[in-house]
């Protein structure tokens, strides 16, 4: 378990130090903004949606390595996939990050188990949902800043 355990620290540091997809969509179709207040993550997320797939997705902000590896992670995962899907997504992550009981992640998600770990740590918990949380805000329109209270 601990060669497990320090891989994911690895991947998470990785993305945290390298984050994929750490720009701005000039001509983005949906985006919106996040906020953790309890640890200060701020992040900016745009997306462009065509023919209700995500056809990119890349953010921009400030934060922690959790809150950073978990935005670069999330963009990969999400683009080409259908706004339905990544919906689904969202909750499949926010049930497994809040520890509602096992959840099995789709092969192609492998790579988001990383965060499986987090939910051992509440504080670090809203750090990995914030751009989830803000990917949702977006596809709604919001126009509030999305938090994680």
């Amino acid at each position: 378990m601990s060669e497990l355990r320090d891989l994911y620290q690895e991947v998470i540091l990785d993305h945290s130090k390298r984050p994929r997809n750490f720009r701005v969509i000039d001509d983005a179709s949906h985006s919106a903004k996040g906020h953790n207040p309890l640890c200060g993550d701020r992040l900016s997320l745009t997306l462009k949606v065509e023919d209700d797939r995500i056809a990119d997705a890349a953010f921009q902000g400030d934060g922690c390595a959790i809150s950073k590896a978990s935005a670069s992670i999330m963009t990969d995962a999400i683009k080409g996939h259908s706004v339905a899907e990544a919906r689904q997504l969202f909750g499949t992550m926010h049930d497994m990050l809040t520890g509602k009981g096992e959840v099995e992640l789709p092969e192609e998600f492998d790579k988001l188990a990383v965060f499986g770990g987090v939910r051992d740590y509440p504080v670090r918990v809203k750090c990995a949902t914030l751009p989830w949380h803000t990917m949702v805000a977006a596809l709604d329109g919001a126009a509030q800043p999305a938090k994680t209270e």
